[in-house]
């Protein structure tokens, strides 16, 4: 009764900003014709469409068609796109009421408003599909059932954290990874080594094989927080992605990607984050006790910018878009993307790719989401501006519908002029 009571509490302040069918049970909600006219689309897999409609029956896209109609909503002169993908975020982190980083001593009640909210501005941020590091199955639960607003969630329950030998032996591990699925995990994380400075293997290979063909056993997938000879290990362990991946020689890469391994490295937002809020991480537990020694993550962070840079010259090499979004980035996604380009020299198609149709591949969803084609799920974003000419477009989300449902429209007369995408 509490977790209800809660629930009704969220929505009811949720409810201000969003329509009453986008919190009712999808099955009730998605049920109207819808027709979006766009003068300029992304697909999602590298090519533009000009001067044509989407149409959309319930949850899914059923045909691209430029003569379909009657319009239900004009979007030409905006660029539309299908919803991001972020593979790596922290949806229940937030800064508590002294400002610092909560740590526990919050009330259930804290902690789910700080969730929804979380989960409500990265949707409103364009990001329609997210991947959890590690909570209950709660909030992945009342958005899939259409009682909360927010992007889909796969989540991971409880991390795997390296410790050596107290870790526990291949078979206990192996049990560990078991309980995960039983406890509705749809993904294993795990720590297979320290921090960003120093990176030690925390897991050894048998143990790490143990994990990832276990995982496999139960169909999940594998992400492995890695650095230095961890990311090796990950790869031949035969784990399904690696994290982070400071430290990764031009060899790891290009085992990566012959062994078809996907990347997520973060280029920026995530060591801009920490330095922006140094004050409410400072003290806190794996971070520096005083804000001069966040100058660490000013060392780092051209690091994680040579790393992209060699990962982007790895033919094959499957890099995904994942942000690491804990408190104080959530919402502010998409600045990974404006780092990747403006910092690293990947290209803003390429950015794109990485958080659509690569996105859906890497979460195996490749068959439903991540891209604009009739039979896969209506995910389906506007941005005021053109992210191929001006990568900062990413920060200008006016429209947002998942799974055939409108979250955001914003007034046509509030949106600046622009011209679009031009052939």
């Amino acid at each position: 009764m509490r977790s209800a009571r809660i629930i009704l509490c969220v929505l009811s302040i949720l409810g201000v900003r969003a329509h009453a069918q986008q919190v009712s049970p999808p099955a009730y909600a998605q049920s109207k014709r819808i027709v979006i006219a766009a003068s300029a689309v992304l697909d999602g897999k590298g090519h533009v469409l000009y001067d044509t409609r989407i149409v959309v029956e319930g949850a899914k896209i059923v045909a691209i068609d430029a003569k379909a109609g009657p319009v239900d909503y004009d979007l030409r002169g905006l660029t539309v796109l299908p919803g991001w993908i972020d593979a790596h975020v922290h949806i229940n982190w937030f800064f508590g009421k002294d400002g610092k980083l909560a740590g526990g001593g919050e009330t259930a009640e804290e902690a789910a408003y700080a969730a929804a909210s979380n989960a409500w501005v990265t949707l409103m941020a364009g990001f329609t599909t997210v991947q959890n590091m590690g909570s209950p199955t709660t909030l992945r639960d009342a958005i899939a059932k259409g009682m909360l607003p927010g992007p889909r969630i796969l989540t991971a329950v409880e991390p795997l954290v390296g410790r050596g030998e107290q870790t526990g032996t291949p078979d206990e591990i192996r049990a560990y990874v078991r309980k995960q699925k039983e406890a509705g995990a749809d993904l294993i994380k795990i720590y297979a080594s320290g921090g960003m400075r120093q990176g030690r293997m925390t897991l050894s290979q048998e143990q790490l094989n143990a994990a990832c063909d276990e995982a496999k056993k139960q169909g999940l997938r594998t992400l492995v927080h890695a650095y230095r000879d961890a990311v090796r290990s990950t790869i031949l362990a035969g784990c399904t992605e690696v994290e982070h991946g400071l430290g990764a020689t031009d060899d790891d890469l290009k085992l990566m990607a012959e062994k078809g391994t996907y990347f997520d490295p973060q280029a920026g937002l995530l060591l801009e984050n920490y330095l922006l809020n140094k004050a409410k991480y400072a003290g806190k537990p794996f971070y520096p006790a005083t804000e001069e020694g966040f100058a660490v993550f000013e060392e780092i962070l051209p690091m994680n910018h040579e790393l992209v840079k060699r990962a982007l010259k790895i033919p094959e090499l499957k890099i995904v878009f994942g942000t690491d979004a804990v408190a104080g980035a959530h919402g502010r996604n998409a600045e990974e993307f404006i780092d990747r380009v403006r910092d690293c020299g990947v290209e803003p198609m390429a950015a794109m790719i990485s958080a659509n149709s690569l996105g859906a591949e890497a979460l195996g969803l490749a068959d439903q989401i991540g891209s604009i084609a009739p039979g896969l799920q209506a995910d389906i974003i506007a941005l005021n501006g053109d992210p191929l000419k001006d990568i900062t477009a990413v920060r200008r989300v006016v429209f947002v519908m998942k799974g055939g449902i409108v979250y955001k429209n914003a007034p046509r007369g509030a949106i600046p002029v622009y011209a679009g995408i031009q052939p």
